[in-house]
């Protein structure tokens, strides 16, 4: 089959999609992945083909309007709705529609908003997910609002603010149907459509409430090939036989004073600590870095992982993820908050008792820093980590997500 897969966002956001075409792949497919433009290599890594939406996001959210933007600040996005937040979403759909009627199958991620078409496409589409975020159901309150406070039997109601986007993005979808001559209709979702979740059962149950073309896969790892660390962050790990502790928040954009918080209390314990930047900028070069303290852009999580004692993370599912596989305790601090899925896998892992509770990043002190950190070492956190591991272990996300996809179009 021709297939192709269409996601947006970071690489969180990629990655699981590239490892789920690889699978696809491997059985014989004709796979393409399409993304922002600034994924290329990545995407090509696994194997399968690019197909670039001409977005960088990685620039937009480096921007200062484009920080605002994912921290939900309302008045950035009002202000840029029309030369910033518009054109990038017609230009992902156009570029989602125009490869989906060239392929036999279309997966897509939601974030992309391609069920405004779908249901007007020839071909076969299903929905493949990361986060659980647009089946209602009454088990657990919509990840993406998990920041607010609600009480249970409010669950499913939290899944109908979805509608909103539609209605704040009105405009760059009805210009889209207008550009490709199709009927302006009211969004449905497409109950009959299949929908996969790259997420493990041992970490969240699946609904009781949810069809049945709602299944849970496993996590879509990549494989643990032989990575190598660089030389010196190889060095730093095999100072002391007592492991350091990783600090990570992936793509998102920190404030100075957090970063310049993090550093100082970090330099204040008995502990080492790797720091990998990533995005974010941490400033070191305004800093005398103690010894205790190794900082890097970039590493290797599937190599670098298995060698930290524990890890302290902004909560995405993907790092989430590789925790879990790592058999390591968190202490998850999630950047987007009140609004955002951070909040809700650092509690769902706090709740298993495979972390400390979470601590939105904008509000951690220096004492709840160290208490964290201090019980991260704690024997229950680690015995259950290395459980939930070993059941991880035994799955296969993607290639169960292939066998279901072939059953569905085949």
């Amino acid at each position: 089959m021709k297939i192709s897969i269409s996601t947006i966002g970071t690489r969180g956001d990629v990655q699981p999609y590239a490892v789920l075409g690889q699978a696809l792949a491997a059985n014989g497919h004709d796979v393409t992945l399409s993304t922002s433009k600034n994924f290329e290599s990545l995407v090509q890594s696994y194997g399968i083909n690019f197909h670039p939406i001409n977005v960088d996001y990685q620039e937009i959210l480096n921007s200062e309007e484009g920080s605002k933007i994912l921290k939900a600040d309302l008045f950035a996005i009002q202000r840029n709705l029309d030369n910033l937040i518009y054109p990038l979403i017609e230009k992902s759909l156009n570029e989602c529609y125009q490869l989906a009627q060239n392929s036999d199958l279309f997966i897509y991620r939601p974030k992309t908003l391609s069920e405004v078409f779908t249901g007007q496409l020839a071909t076969k589409c299903i929905k493949a997910s990361v986060v659980p975020a647009m089946e209602e159901t009454a088990a657990f309150i919509n990840p993406i609002f998990s920041g607010f406070w609600l009480p249970n039997f409010l669950n499913r109601w939290s899944y109908k603010i979805n509608d909103l986007r539609y209605k704040l993005l009105k405009k760059p979808i009805k210009q889209f149907y207008q550009q490709n001559g199709l009927a302006i209709k009211k969004h449905r979702n497409q109950y009959n459509e299949l929908s996969l979740y790259g997420i493990s059962e041992h970490f969240l149950e699946r609904p009781r409430d949810w069809s049945a073309v709602h299944q849970l896969t496993g996590f879509w790892f990549p494989d643990k090939e032989q990575h190598l660390l660089s030389p010196e962050l190889q060095s730093f790990i095999n100072e002391s036989e007592e492991a350091p502790i990783l600090i990570s928040f992936g793509s998102m954009p920190l404030k100075p004073e957090i970063t310049s918080m993090l550093l100082q209390c970090a330099s204040q314990m008995d502990e080492r600590f790797i720091i990998v930047t990533s995005w974010a900028n941490w400033e070191i070069e305004k800093v005398n870095l103690p010894e205790n303290i190794y900082v890097t852009e970039s590493a290797n999580f599937e190599a670098l992982f298995p060698k930290v004692k524990a890890i302290m993370h902004h909560g995405g599912i993907g790092t989430t993820s590789e925790c879990l596989r790592a058999g390591k305790p968190m202490f998850v601090c999630p950047v987007l908050y009140p609004v955002g899925d951070q909040f809700f896998w650092g509690d769902l892992a706090y709740k298993k008792g495979l972390g400390v509770k979470p601590i939105p990043l904008n509000r951690l002190t220096p004492q709840q820093f160290k208490e964290a950190i201090t019980n991260l070492s704690t024997l229950s956190l680690n015995q259950n980590a290395q459980r939930i591991a070993e059941k991880i272990a035994n799955e296969n996300g993607a290639e169960k997500a292939v066998a279901l996809i072939e059953r569905y179009a085949c």
